[in-house]
């Protein structure tokens, strides 16, 4: 590590396996992790302290997330269930059955009443957030759900599938409003504008389509990437579309006209993106990346800012800062301004605090 850093670490066994799931909740306060050992844990983001540990499941705990309000954790298994708990307490509150298959995919509606379930089984279900009941079964898909976005105003539900086919969805009444088709291979990724008029998909055919929401119409063909696409995004004023891809890079396009405006070599897959909250910055689940124009550079590591996780470094603005030993990479991370957390085959979960010469976003 460089001399005018400092970081302090610390790594906690909780997890008796490996950790497959890390998250912050929206004020970066709390952790959540899932985990193989088929339980979940609540963390202190500032201290590591563990606070409750939250068993249930009878299968491997896939992913977990947070409500946007922080006061609900959903967690997703190979049980074939979701079970939503209380983020402050860790009371488990409600156990959604109903799949016939492991869970693939979980969304949380924007106001939280609501949750989306994509699965192996081929169906998407809606479900109550407060009561736990069984609202929608929607079927069309035939073939496995990988990914299921909410619009957000709540009302549209976008799902990607298996079946290499999006199919939009009235998120009141679970009608099938659209089936977009066009990709070669399986949707891996779905994004709806905030204005719910456009829909992105990434595909294992290595493209990014759009898709006009209202008509279903396809109105781009967004190709570049040499690596199957793993996640897309929109931007809050529908204008740029982003990509990351098993190449390892990002890339952004103009959401209009599908012209590519840059390609960041990350250097790492990015499995998640999430929207610009600035129009500079684009959060992923390694990092935060600098999407501003930028001047020619030889090393293109330094496109990224703030804390970024790669493959064996800790980076800031590009800089190798935190070299991890094999035994700390990782098997999931989150980043959240000065706090990286880190989940490892092993079952421990590392918190890493750096306290100097940062740019917090």
């Amino acid at each position: 590590m460089q001399a005018n850093w400092s970081a302090a670490l610390q790594t906690l066994e909780g997890h008796s396996d490996l950790v497959m799931s890390v998250a912050f909740s929206p004020d970066g306060k709390l952790v959540a992790s899932g985990s193989w050992d088929k339980t979940v844990r609540l963390w202190d983001a500032v201290t590591g302290a563990a606070l409750r540990t939250l068993e249930g499941h009878s299968g491997r705990v896939a992913s977990v997330a947070f409500s946007l309000d922080g006061k609900l954790v959903a967690s997703g298994s190979d049980d074939k269930t979701v079970r939503l708990w209380d983020a402050i307490t860790g009371a488990a509150l409600q156990t959604l059955e109903g799949h016939s298959d492991w869970l693939a995919s979980v969304a949380f509606s924007p106001d939280g009443k609501l949750v989306a379930s994509g699965s192996h089984d081929k169906t998407v279900r809606f479900w109550d957030a407060v009561t736990g009941a069984a609202l929608r079964t929607l079927e069309g898909h035939s073939d496995w759900v990988a990914s299921v976005a909410f619009s957000s105003d709540g009302k549209l539900v976008a799902s990607g599938s298996h079946d290499k086919t999006v199919r939009l969805w009235d998120a009141v009444t679970g009608g099938a409003l659209r089936t977009l088709e066009g990709h070669s291979d399986w949707v891996t990724s779905v994004a709806i504008s905030p204005d719910g008029k456009l829909v992105a998909s990434g595909s294992r055919d290595k493209t990014v389509r759009l898709w006009d929401a209202v008509t279903g119409a396809a109105l781009r063909t967004l190709e570049g990437h040499s690596g199957w696409v793993a996640s897309v995004t929109i931007s809050p004023d529908g204008k740029l579309v982003a990509s990351g891809s098993q190449d390892k890079t990002v890339r952004l396009w103009d959401a209009v006209t599908g012209a590519a405006l840059q390609t960041l070599q990350i250097g790492v897959v990015i499995n998640n993106l999430l929207s610009p909250s600035s129009g500079q910055y684009l959060k992923t689940d390694r990092g935060v990346v600098d999407i501003t124009p930028l001047k020619v550079s030889l090393d293109p590591l330094e496109q990224l800012c703030s804390l970024f996780v790669s493959d064996n470094w800790i980076k800031e603005e590009g800089e190798n800062i935190l070299w991890l030993p094999p035994n700390y990479r990782a098997t999931c991370v989150a980043v959240w301004n000065a706090i990286v957390i880190l989940g490892h085959s092993s079952g421990g979960i590392s918190f890493l605090q750096f306290t100097e010469g940062l740019k917090l976003i």
